[in-house]
């Protein structure tokens, strides 16, 4: 049977001199658009309706093409539809509820689509009549939340979640769909808590409930009180948050699997000699052949959680072996509409056990570990605005997990080490990594790598400020709880130093271009503080006092950026213009570093020339700044202007 047959319920073709012959219910839908009330001469209709399979495209397309005329014409008929539909769910054969929650889908879909620039009001009046709305909403939550908690079959569970879903994201913005105000006074959250804590729900149906819980808290989150939010803030059931935890975790592990099957598969055979042949004309392509639909739901679930509930932090640190989930056929399900958001929920093997033993030849991961690897691939690649907005929400969660005092101190916790393998960009200028021996280490290096990878990889045209932003907000926020823990952290710093010096390096040789977009001036001074935490308050957290020559080293190595960036800050902040406060900021946060620099380029430049030696190797720096140290006490440097700055970082 062709598409266009199929759409019009016909059975078969036929000859031109009969009729085509249509389904009964396409006809019994006919009768529904009509203006008489199609039960007038059949009392048995809707009982009958509901026995047969439902055509979702043919009633979709129906409500669809309605004009504004007939919209009033039909609108009884409509409503006693959708009724009819709500007290379908109540009835025990199983084929009838089926029917009645795919019709409901129709329903939501076809007269959202026709009615796209409607006001949310004259939608709940088409579908339900205003005036009976609130009843007939309470009675369909009231029946979902039954069928969701009862005893039923699991395919009729997930037509429920399928419906709600639906339902959820009929609009383009969630805080325009006024139905959705129904949905908050009749609270299905503890059916949506119920499916999480339950091991068998949550293998079938737990992708599709954290996804709605994520939407439904974003109804409206900053114009009135949603009954989501509030509930999620206090959920303290160990059970329904490892639940919760578990669904994020086996997703993000599906993305990080597809993404490392593409990544071998271009590792090897003619594709990677060609590139290889012809150096990194092929880069680009290489990228986009690797790039894997990100899945914003899951992320808006996890930024949810770890923002909303306290109680979460734990969970992302609840360890559990690294296991690479191999695809596996998914479980039919019944015939509904296209999944929202077209995300594809993850094989969910692992959801069904709770507990897995431990084998010693394992590597040990937990839910912040995979995030980090998913993390590493999606801020890759920021030039299209839908990977922009992955890579922005995953440095919002971090952020979040930065600010919590239980992360920061598993983070930094020196007896619970992890081996993380964060996936890097490949360059011109340096080769793909081979992580066979990663060390194992406290996670907080893992997030410390991870910034510095973005901050090396992003300075482009088109450059991603906010972004940057937020990165090097992390860094300090993770700074802070270091000074003030004083946690000895073994790192390599100098990665760091080297990437921000470079970024500041990068700013200056881009200074109109980016000027024009950005204030390149609280960037700037985000990282110059940086530099003054180390200078003034790296006693307290760098792991020894070669951390200090090293840091030294980098800043006198390369003095010239510094140098240049004062020279360009002074000159905006001592003409009028509109960066000018701006700039000021900064040329006094840089009185530390060109203190460094102004009392140790001369010692240097002494040696140099006392012994006749044209350039200076590290070793013979380090050397001369140390001796000079000595004798300096690091109190001379200006703390107050540090104390100053700081109080100015969000």
């Amino acid at each position: 049977m062709s598409q266009v047959e199929k759409k019009a319920g016909l059975l078969r073709r036929t000859s031109s001199s009969k009729k085509p012959l249509k389904e009964k219910v396409v006809l019994m839908y006919d009768e529904i658009f009509a203006k008489e009330d199609p039960a007038k001469h059949n009392s048995r209709f809707w009982d009958e309706l509901f026995l047969m399979k439902v055509n979702l495209e043919y009633l979709e397309s129906k409500l669809e093409t309605v004009d504004g005329e007939e919209v009033q014409r039909i609108q009884d008929n409509i409503n006693s539809l959708f009724h009819h539909c709500v007290q379908a769910l109540g009835e025990e054969h199983q084929i009838k509820v089926v029917n009645a929650l795919q019709t409901l889908c129709a329903l939501f879909r076809g007269v959202h689509q026709k009615n796209k620039s409607a006001s949310g009001f004259d939608i709940i009046n088409m579908l339900m009549g205003f005036d009976k709305a609130e009843q007939r909403m309470k009675d369909l939550m009231e029946r979902l939340d039954s069928l969701l908690c009862g005893d039923g079959s699991e395919s009729l569970k997930s037509l429920c979640l399928k419906l709600l879903l639906c339902l959820v994201t009929v609009t383009d913005n969630i805080s325009q769909n006024t139905i959705l105000e129904y949905v908050m006074i009749n609270s299905i959250f503890e059916a949506i808590l119920q499916i999480l804590s339950d091991v068998s729900s949550r293998g079938q149906h737990g992708y599709d409930a954290v996804v709605l819980l994520a939407l439904l808290v974003n109804y409206r989150k900053y114009e009135s009180v949603n009954p989501y939010i509030v509930k999620l803030s206090i959920v303290d059931d160990e059970p329904t948050l490892d639940g919760m935890g578990m669904v994020v975790h086996q997703a993000l592990t599906e993305y990080n699997r597809q993404y490392k099957d593409k990544e071998e598969e271009n590792q090897g055979g003619f594709f990677s000699t060609l590139t290889s042949m012809v150096g990194s004309m092929f880069i680009a392509d290489a990228d986009e052949k690797l790039s894997v639909q990100t899945n914003e739901a899951i992320l808006l679930a996890l930024y949810e959680a770890v923002h909303l509930n306290r109680n979460f932090i734990t969970v992302l640190a609840q360890s559990h072996p690294e296991m690479d989930i191999a695809a596996t056929p998914m479980t039919p399900t019944p015939t509904t509409p296209t999944t929202p958001l077209g995300t594809t929920p993850p094989s969910l093997d692992m959801m069904n056990n709770p507990e897995l033993p431990l084998d010693p030849n394992l590597l040990t991961s937990n839910l912040l570990i995979t995030f980090l690897k998913y993390a590493s691939i999606v801020m890759q690649d920021t030039k299209d605005e839908h990977r922009l907005n992955s890579a922005r929400l995953c440095l919002i969660i971090l952020t979040c997990i930065a600010e919590d005092q239980y992360a920061d101190a598993f983070l930094h916790d020196d007896n619970m080490n992890f081996r993380v393998n964060l996936h890097k960009m490949p360059m011109r200028h340096r080769k793909k990594a081979v992580d066979k021996n990663i060390p194992s280490r406290p996670l907080v290096c893992a997030v410390l790598d991870l910034m510095v990878e973005f901050i090396v990889t992003h300075m482009m045209k088109d450059f991603p400020m906010d972004l940057y932003l937020r990165c090097v907000q992390i860094i300090h926020k993770l700074l802070c709880y270091q000074k003030k823990c004083r946690i000895r952290l073994h790192y390599t710093w100098r990665e760091l130093w080297s990437a921000l010096i470079n970024l500041l390096k990068f700013l200056l040789s881009n200074e109109t271009t980016l000027l024009a977009k950005h204030n390149i001036f609280h960037l700037a001074l985000l990282v110059v503080n940086l530099f003054n935490m180390f200078i003034t308050y790296g006693d307290t957290f760098l792991p020894t006092s070669n951390s200090y020559d090293e840091l030294y080293y980098e800043i006198v190595r390369m003095h010239q950026v510094f140098d240049n960036l004062y020279c360009m800050v002074l000159r905006v902040s001592t003409n009028t213009g509109q960066w000018k406060e701006a700039a000021s900021k900064v040329t006094h946060a840089l009185v530390n570093v060109r203190a460094i620099i102004n009392h140790f380029n001369p010692k240097i430049e002494s040696y140099a020339a006392v012994n006749h030696i044209s350039q200076l190797s590290e070793e013979q720096v380090r050397s001369i700044s140390l001796n000079v140290r000595k004798n300096v006490s690091l109190n001379t440097l200006s703390q107050d202007v540090l104390l100053k700055e700081f109080s100015t970082i969000s």
